[in-house]
């Protein structure tokens, strides 16, 4: 599935965009503001960005030009949207490296259309493919060059994952983390037998070592499904998600690496359990103020799913259930949990 990122400040055009697309058979997101976008391409790799060209504080023009600045990013495929009135600021942009544009207004099968015609151009499909993805949430799964890594230890995957997260370790930083039970000589014996085993499951040249300290190598640039969960559930918080946006990001979460029990992951588990709580709350909120109670009431269950103490959220799924008549508000009003039955 192709992915795609729309920015525009324009939130009518950016919804119209987005749900063509959607339609068409296309992973999308978007973005109001080109600053966002750029954090967003830290963690999300489109096959195609779609940018505006006349935008408040960045244009659609100093955004490619980002983007072309950077190294990992200066092949990406951009095609900008611009207004017949704009067409100097249009070869200004294919100047800069724009691969196409499409003139406003369009009708879906010019939107369509061109994009299709961009992306069978640009071949990405392969691209996409030699993409390392990094899967914890729910999942402990890796993907590179199209296949998922065989991986000669366990122990191996939850190394990979390790500096996935902390970026850059000493030997005994990550012993110490991986073998918590084990003495000084005995985890340092295990991480480098791991470290081999990594090595052996990727490349020789997967994990760097400078200075005594290891990373994982810069060219892999994985795409982190946790960082992605984070970096949206921070736009959450500022309000930049709408409701189906929301109910889709709730979605990705799941228990992290399950099947690890050393503490280290044990404390990334409560992170992430901490952004669901948040995310849950935002996303009910967004469905009461909408009039969509049923909803409502679905993610104030999840989120008594994780913490069932939370008087807020038995207050709220109450009232939710409540708004629309479903005879388990009394359940709820009486701290009672149900869970095995949906709310569907």
């Amino acid at each position: 599935m192709p992915r795609i990122l729309v920015v525009d400040d324009d939130a009518a055009i950016l919804k119209l965009v987005s749900v063509i697309l959607s339609r068409a058979g296309h992973e999308v997101r978007t973005s109001t503001h080109p600053v966002e976008a750029l954090d967003l391409l830290k963690v999300f790799t489109p096959d195609l960005v779609i940018s505006d060209v006349v935008m408040p504080y960045m244009t659609g023009l100093e955004f490619l030009e980002k983007i072309r600045a950077n190294e990992q990013m200066a092949s990406l495929p951009f095609m900008l949207l611009s207004s017949h009135a704009e067409r100097g600021d249009v070869r200004r942009g294919m100047n800069l490296g724009a691969d196409d544009y499409l003139p406003k207004p369009f009708t879906p099968q010019d939107l369509t259309g061109a994009i299709d015609a961009r992306l069978r151009r640009a071949g990405l499909n392969q691209q996409t493919e030699n993409q390392m993805q990094a899967k914890g949430l729910g999942t402990a799964q890796v993907i590179w060059k199209g296949s998922t890594v065989t991986w000669v230890s366990r122990k191996a995957l939850e190394l990979f994952f390790y500096l996935l997260e902390h970026k850059e370790v000493t030997s005994w930083e990550a012993a110490e983390a991986l073998w918590p039970e084990k003495d000084e000589a005995r985890a340092s014996s295990l991480f480098h037998t791991t470290l081999h085993r990594l090595r052996r499951s990727l490349s020789n040249e997967s994990v760097v070592s400078t200075n005594r300290r290891y990373a994982l190598a810069s060219d892999l640039n994985p795409e982190y499904d946790v960082q992605r969960f984070e970096l949206l559930a921070a736009q959450a918080e500022q309000g930049s998600l709408g409701l189906e946006e929301l109910r889709e990001l709730v979605a990705q979460y799941g228990n992290y690496l399950p099947g690890t029990d050393s503490p280290w992951a044990d404390d990334i588990r409560a992170r992430l359990e901490q952004k669901q709580l948040t995310l849950l709350g935002i996303a009910a909120r967004a469905a009461t103020a909408a009039g969509r109670d049923r909803d409502a009431a679905q993610f104030h269950q999840r989120a008594l799913a994780i913490d069932p103490m939370s008087e807020h959220d038995w207050q709220g799924l109450a009232k939710a259930l409540d708004t629309i008549g479903d005879p388990r508000a009394r359940l709820a009003a009486q701290r009672e949990a149900w869970w095995a039955v949906d709310l569907d």
